[in-house]
């Protein structure tokens, strides 16, 4: 392969999410009780559910359909029926808080971006998700000096598969896709949408977790790891 860029999604790739999504609402279910809130972990968990499922209904495709403050908001004013917005200020803050205290890359990350680097590979990061909070992920995880592009959906208003996440990234990297990789573990955005746009796929799936059913068509990856330690072994 003649690869001189790679990218990136972030979460779920770079580090695992679930337990930080765990940790952020376990955080913000604390500071619900101190604002005088009565909940539980079940009541809670219904609670973010409620506005989770309002924001995503209304705004889907969007970077700001991820937004945990919107969630919050949105909860918040269907419990007391009206807005909330200190409450709500209060629980999306201890939820990213939290959420970016438990973040810890995968095994291997860092020492993979340094040799792909180290080969001339230019490393791009494309991510779902408001710019603020993924650009404090990125330098939480220490990874700015790694990075050429971080390229958020909120920049582009369009979310992965769209192919303008793509197309423009590797404009600002002035690659063509022939010259490129996608890496990430979302079948649908990274692999599906990677594919749309004739860029090389790498499915990184470090549970072993993917189902082989969903992996037909569109969403089948040119490459599948379980660790970062075997991406210069399929790349380079």
């Amino acid at each position: 392969m003649n690869v001189n860029a790679v990218l990136f999604d972030v979460d779920n790739t770079f580090y695992p999410y679930p337990p930080c999504n765990e940790a952020g609402k376990g955080a913000a279910r604390g500071a619900a009780r101190d604002l005088g809130y009565d909940f539980d972990r079940e009541s809670f968990e219904a609670f973010y559910q409620e506005g989770r499922r309002a924001v995503k209904r209304e705004i889907p495709g969007t970077a700001a359909s991820h937004e945990r403050y919107l969630y919050f908001k949105r909860a918040l004013e269907h419990r007391v029926g009206r807005p909330k917005p200190a409450d709500a200020l209060a629980l999306g803050e201890a939820y990213w808080d939290a959420y970016v205290d438990e973040m810890e890359l995968y095994a291997g990350v860092e020492r993979t971006l340094e040799v792909l680097r180290d080969d001339g590979i230019d490393i791009g990061v494309l991510t779902n998700l408001t710019t603020r909070i993924q650009l404090e992920k990125l330098a939480a995880l220490g990874l700015e000096s790694h990075v050429d592009l971080l390229l958020t959906s909120e920049e582009t208003g369009r979310e992965k598969p769209g192919s303008s996440m793509f197309t423009l990234a590797l404009s600002r990297l002035d690659r063509r896709p022939s010259e490129a990789v996608m890496v990430g573990d979302d079948v649908e955005a990274d692999i599906a949408g990677g594919n749309a746009v004739g860029l090389e796929t790498v499915l990184f799936d470090a549970d072993g977790e993917t189902d082989d059913e969903v992996l037909g068509g569109d969403r089948r990856p040119d490459h599948e790891i379980a660790s970062f330690a075997e991406l210069p072994e399929v790349i380079l």
